[in-house]
């Protein structure tokens, strides 16, 4: 693998939401994590909902941002969702009938899409079974980790 790769893959990667990344090509492997920040919510009787940081013990000087959450409400329960960050594509080629669509029985293990990430095609397959109510995700836009790409009932 060339290292000119190899920059890239780390950059995407420190600008990912990802904590790890795990990598092997022939007789290469890379692996790479990040630590972990742990969000808390504390309620007092006096104290509205106040979130607490814990940040890592080893660097008492990083400034931490707002922690981007979603609100619960907005994840249906029957979501699939977008285990990472990438490019949604509805079928495995331009040409390809979609792997599903509005209508379609999904199984636990059925492919539903494929995302794109640094130029390698991963296939999500269903963690759920049921019908696919709503697709969320257009055709080649971006979707981020944890976003919801399709509704079941």
């Amino acid at each position: 693998m060339e290292i000119e790769t190899i920059k890239e893959l780390i950059k995407a990667f420190s600008e990912a939401e990802l904590t790890k990344l795990s990598l092997k090509c022939e007789d290469f492997e890379l692996k790479l994590g990040k630590e972990q920040t742990i969000y808390q919510t504390v309620m007092t009787e006096t104290a509205p909902l106040a979130p607490s940081v814990q940040s890592p013990a080893y660097n008492n000087d990083v400034v931490m941002s707002e922690p981007k959450m979603t609100p619960a409400a907005e994840v249906p329960a029957k979501a699939i969702t977008s285990p990472m960050v990438g490019t949604f594509y509805a079928a495995s080629s331009p040409k390809a009938k979609p792997f599903v669509e509005v209508g379609s029985k999904v199984k636990k293990g059925d492919v539903v899409c494929v995302i794109e990430a640094m130029k390698l095609m991963n296939e999500v397959e269903a963690e759920i079974e049921g019908e696919v109510v709503e697709i969320l995700a257009a055709n080649e836009s971006m979707v981020e980790f944890g976003q919801p790409l399709f509704i079941l009932k």
